[in-house]
């Protein structure tokens, strides 16, 4: 059976004029067309071919060589290319733009603006929908996670408590404004940490990890800044968030952890006016 929205490896049916016939050798009658084209000069009957299938201006299944910037039940950011009077249109890397109905939409689109939506197969109508309203396509059961556990995140929407991110592709989760070191755009995909599940299955993530197994790969990175710096850095206990941030991109209780490591393994000496390598 033919499956939109996602790579399917078919078989070449047959020639013809407008392109190749592909399907399944044990059901010929569920075939597909893979217009000239997007025909691989070396294709020939019977042999195998990896194939994306969404549906054309018609809602008939279609096949392409291209390879689309998101698949079926998965999320992505991408660029609103036009708004009609039935929704938003999206560049997803095919000839035919993908919709985002009205209903579909958190809050109005815009062109030229970027979006965070999930691709899903419409059942009724047979068609591929995007939608922004990302958060009723996660699972509210976040229990298999685990504090300082590692995670992708991808940042979905920015509220007036911090940055909303989808974890792992299946979770929701938390960043926290004042817990920011580095700018963070909704569209970004970042490597970062569980910081805690809450009893209501609300997930607060960092970007860096918590308590002492931070200290470590902190402690290296100041090292390689003070090789690179001839041994000197201007900053230490006294150095507001900022300084620190902009020089290692850590926080500043993470910076004071970390030379308070390599102060102890006489790595480095505290001086008024900043740290120094021994």
């Amino acid at each position: 059976m033919l499956e939109i929205g996602r790579i399917n490896k078919l078989i070449a049916l047959r020639q013809t004029s407008v392109g190749f016939f592909l399907g399944h050798p044990d059901d010929e009658r569920d075939d597909v067309l893979l217009p000239n084209k997007y025909v691989p000069a070396d294709l020939r009957v019977e042999d195998e071919i990896d194939v994306f299938i969404y549906t054309d201006s018609e809602d008939r299944p279609i096949a392409t060589t291209l390879t689309p910037h998101i698949m079926r039940d998965e999320f992505a950011p991408l660029p609103v290319v036009a708004v009609s009077n039935v929704g938003a249109f999206l560049n997803w890397g095919l000839e035919k733009d993908l919709l985002v109905p009205f209903r579909e939409q958190s809050k109005p689109m815009r062109e030229g603006e970027w979006y965070v939506v999930f691709l899903y197969l419409d059942e009724d109508t047979g068609r591929l929908v995007a939608s922004s309203k990302v958060s009723r396509f996660l699972d509210p059961d976040a229990s298999d996670l685990v504090a300082n556990d590692p995670v992708d995140l991808l940042a979905y929407e920015i509220t007036d408590l911090g940055v909303n991110v989808i974890i792992n592709d299946r979770y929701q989760g938390l960043l926290y404004h004042n817990e920011l070191f580095r700018s963070v755009q909704v569209g970004d995909r970042m490597p970062g940490f569980v910081k805690r599940v809450r009893d209501d299955n609300r997930v607060d993530v960092s970007l860096q990890q918590m308590g002492f197994e931070n200290v470590e790969p902190s402690a290296q990175r100041i090292l390689e800044a003070l090789q690179q710096q001839k041994g000197f850095l201007p900053l230490n206990d006294s150095s507001p968030p900022e300084a620190i941030h902009k020089a290692l991109e850590m926080s500043k209780k993470t910076f004071k952890k970390a030379i308070g490591t390599l102060y102890k393994d006489r790595r480095i000496e505290i001086r008024d006016d900043g740290i120094a390598l021994l």
